[in-house]
């Protein structure tokens, strides 16, 4: 799916690196994600997650907040309330490419950050949390030897993880805990829990005391075994899958409408997604289908190609010819299974007169249970070769075209 690397100006004007992971079917709605203390927008669970929600038709922008990552600035002069305004600077930046978020995401003091910005930016309607802690204070224990120092000079360097970083007195100071409680109360969103309950990192009990000061909608959602940085990518995907889903209910994400049921013996196409090359297939008032290329040739494969539903159309047809004169004929047939391939190939490899490439098609039919009776088993040979869709490929079809200009 499209990864698009882009920047954007930052709460004190430096520039902030971040991705874009689009959708490749319909763009259904737009996230925000914010990664946990000390981590970038390339951490193993901001990457995942951000992925399976672009899969699930949400397109979802990472940044590194200021100081971190690929991003401008000092991480030192930064405190919870700069992050808060990297977040409203990026939902800016979505908004000004009309992709306006309606759903925060945020690990670990992320999730701290998204509750606690939330009604401060417009158009949100769903806030998922993982592994957040209730107190952005509770971040503090990574570098709590060093806080004496911080409190003295100013600043210290600290070691969390693989990182070095220098953390400031305001950033300390920042750490509030009224002003996210205040905010999950007057949150005016729908709100998702999602906590490991052996998160050796941020306690379930911070689960609990977000989810019981929220008001409802709300939902929580159990990690299992999970560890604080989702590690684990089945752990990673399935939450992003729960995210997804639950977020169906509150950001209304509905695909675009199919087009509606053909009369009978009409197949009605129409395009899904017009910068690509799904198509919504209609037949009938009760039979919905879906057309798309493979993504080697600029599709998002959420359907058969066409040439695949010409093949499949072959070998239902070859298929059901057989079956009907097996059931006609009261032959013990047990099962049919019909494998056919699509190819280019030149003329006289098929054993016509040389010229161009013709279409061909390979059918391997398996037959299970037929008596070892071989006049029965000629015939059956014959039967699938009357398939009328086989001889429709056979011999001559002719195509009539009308076409209508519409405004």
């Amino acid at each position: 799916m499209p990864l698009e690397k882009v920047t954007f100006t930052g709460h004190a004007g430096y520039t902030l690196s971040a991705r874009l992971e689009q959708p490749k079917g319909p763009h259904l709605a737009t996230a925000l994600f914010a990664h946990c203390f000390a981590c970038t927008k390339d951490s193993l669970a901001a990457s995942r997650i951000s992925r399976r929600l672009a899969a699930a038709g949400i397109a979802v922008l990472r940044f590194d907040f200021t100081g971190l990552g690929q991003s401008e600035g000092d991480f030192g002069a930064t405190t919870l309330t700069t992050n808060l305004e990297d977040l409203k600077a990026a939902a800016t930046y979505l908004t000004q490419r009309d992709m306006a978020p309606s759903l925060l995401v945020g690990h670990s003091l992320g999730g701290s950050a998204v509750l606690t910005v939330a009604p401060d930016i417009p158009g949100i309607q769903a806030v998922a949390t993982i592994g957040a802690p209730y107190d952005p204070a509770h971040v503090t224990r990574h570098f709590e030897p060093a806080l004496p120092e911080i409190t003295a000079t100013g600043s210290a360097e600290v070691v969390i993880g693989d990182s070095t970083l220098r953390i400031g007195k305001e950033f300390v100071e920042s750490l509030d805990e009224s002003r996210t409680r205040n905010a999950i109360e007057h949150l005016g969103a729908a709100l998702l829990v999602l906590h490991a309950p052996k998160d050796e990192v941020v306690s379930i009990q911070n689960a609990t005391q977000i989810f019981t000061r929220a008001k409802h909608p709300k939902s929580f959602v159990t990690l299992d075994s999970s560890d604080h940085l989702l590690s684990d990518q089945h752990d990673a995907e399935y939450a992003a899958s729960m995210i997804a889903a639950w977020a169906t209910r509150y950001l209304h994400l509905t695909p675009p409408a199919p087009p509606p049921g053909a009369p009978e013996g009409i197949i009605q196409v129409a395009e899904a997604d017009p910068e690509g090359f799904l198509q919504d297939i209609q037949s009938g008032p009760n039979h919905h289908l879906l057309a798309d290329e493979p993504e080697a040739y600029g599709g998002t494969d959420q359907g058969l190609s066409p040439y695949g539903f010409l093949s499949a159309g072959l070998g239902a047809c070859t298929s059901m010819t057989i079956r009907m004169y097996a059931r006609k004929r009261g032959v013990d047939l047990r099962h049919v299974e019909v494998a056919v391939n699509h190819d280019k190939v030149h003329a006289q490899d098929a054993g016509l007169p040389i010229g161009e490439r013709i279409d061909s098609f390979t059918r391997v039919i398996r037959l299970f249970g037929v008596p070892n009776d071989m006049n029965i088993r000629n015939k059956l040979i014959e039967i699938a070769d009357k398939c009328p869709v086989h001889k429709t490929l056979e011999g001559c079809a002719a195509i009539n075209t009308e076409v209508e200009f519409i405004d």
